[in-house]
Order: structure tokens, then sequence, then C-alpha cells
């Protein structure tokens, strides 16, 4: 997994993986840290805006928290 950047310093999410049609996001805390995020759910457009800001380093646990919320494919 490639570390956050976290510009701000405030954000929860630790680490992302990039995938073709999905993007993977490991939490800090949680009982459950690893969130699979894909094309099914919650849908294309969405996790492209989520890997461009995982790339970008800056509000995607906001947008995650936001607009995403429980709408995830996976977690472990």
């Amino acid at each position: 997994m490639t570390p956050y950047k976290n510009t701000n310093g405030d954000s929860n999410v630790e680490a992302y993986e990039i995938g073709v049609d999905s993007i993977t996001v490991r939490f800090m805390s949680g009982t459950h840290r690893n969130y699979l995020y894909n094309s099914a759910r919650p849908g294309t457009a969405i996790v492209e805006k989520m890997k461009a800001l995982a790339i970008q380093g800056h509000g995607l646990n906001s947008y995650i928290s936001t607009t995403v919320r429980s709408n995830f494919a996976r977690k472990w």
C-alpha cells in the first residue's frame, strides 16, 4: 500500500492501494481498518474521485465521511 500524504495532518487515512476499478483504503483506527471501494459500490465516478484525492494527499477522509459513508464493497 502507498502511505497517504495527509498534507493537513488530521486524516484518519493511513494508506491506500489503487486498482483498475477500485481503491482500498486503510484507516489508522477502527475495528475494521481496510475498506474496498469499487465500480459496483460506490460506483466508478466516486472511486475515480477517491483515487484523485488519495494521490493528492488531501481530502480523502472528508470525502469518505461526507459523501461515501458506508457505501463500500468490503471491509476487513
